[in-house]
């Protein structure tokens, strides 16, 4: 946000590096809440500086006097300067936004900050989409018809964490219109695409099953915990490096249902794998009474 503002449509704003993201709710305290896209305050978060609105816009159906109140509410709650920015992925709507509001108050005239395809570049370069991946998402958004901005925004997406991957690919899918949205999951299903990253084998392409796979495994091992199992290393490393579903999913309802330690797990003479998990005791006792077979079948 801060980057667009400054760098490409050159507004004034405070000389922060502390940006946060807010709750995107604003109370009227007539008789509605209006809730914009995106919030952020600039400055320490109990006394902010300014404030940023993000709104985005496919179209101009929303009558230009919202974002004003935007503002309003939001000067009105916290006390300083508001910026609103309007991302439309359309020139003829982002230039729709950009004409003064006249909101009916006396005074006050209202004029969003607009950018659109004129004002975003269409970044092609998967080295440049890493270095800059919230330009890299407005990027998508307004220029996602370029099927090679989409490309270089999938690679740059193998360069960051998994969480901040998933953030920038849900912000790049949520603003994009359908014919882009599609285009994403079109590159990022495919299994030509390479796919690197835990994110992308979690999220698509070839590792779709193992991503299902590994959040099975942990929440074997979460209800395991829950009900007060002591979890050998050996055993965990069994239930995490399984990559059987249905084998996961008999273990998840073995550990959730059992009444007893022993009836977790039956005994079965077929099984080729067995890991015995014994239970935290909380009163002295035999071993053989607090013992929990995870079997392989």
């Amino acid at each position: 946000m801060t980057e667009i503002l400054r760098d490409l449509i050159h507004a004034q704003l405070p000389d922060t590096a502390i940006i946060q993201e807010e709750e995107r709710t604003f109370n009227t305290r007539i008789s509605e809440d209006i809730e914009p896209d995106l919030v952020f305050t600039m400055g320490p978060k109990q006394s902010p500086v300014h404030v940023i609105i993000g709104e985005v816009q496919q179209d101009n159906r929303k009558d230009a006097k919202q974002l004003a109140r935007y503002a309003a509410a939001a000067w009105l709650m916290l006390k300083c300067d508001v910026t609103v920015l309007v991302v439309c992925p359309h020139q003829s709507v982002a230039d729709h936004y950009a004409k003064p509001v006249q909101s009916g108050l006396n005074g006050y005239r209202f004029q969003a900050r607009v950018a659109g395809p004129r004002d975003i570049p269409a970044i092609i370069d998967p080295q440049e989409a890493a270095a800059d991946l919230p330009l890299a998402v407005m990027s998508v958004m307004t220029q996602g018809n370029d099927r090679k901005v989409v490309e270089a925004f999938a690679a740059a997406l193998n360069t960051a964490s998994d969480e901040h991957a998933t953030k920038y690919y849900e912000y790049a899918y949520s603003m994009s219109g359908p014919e882009t949205q599609k285009l994403l999951e079109e590159i990022m299903a495919s299994t030509a695409w390479p796919v690197h990253s835990p994110f992308a084998r979690e999220h698509f392409g070839r590792g779709r099953e193992e991503g299902k796979a590994e959040e099975a495994a942990k929440s074997v091992l979460l209800v395991l915990q829950a009900r007060g199992f002591d979890i050998p290393d050996d055993t965990r490393t069994m239930i995490t490096t399984c990559t059987d579903l249905t084998q996961l999913h008999t273990w998840l309802t073995r550990a959730a249902t059992a009444h007893t330690p022993k009836t977790c797990s039956p005994n079965q003479t077929n099984s080729t794998t067995k890991a015995t998990i014994r239970r935290a005791q909380t009163t002295p006792g035999p071993i053989a009474d607090n013992q929990l077979q995870i079997s392989g079948s």
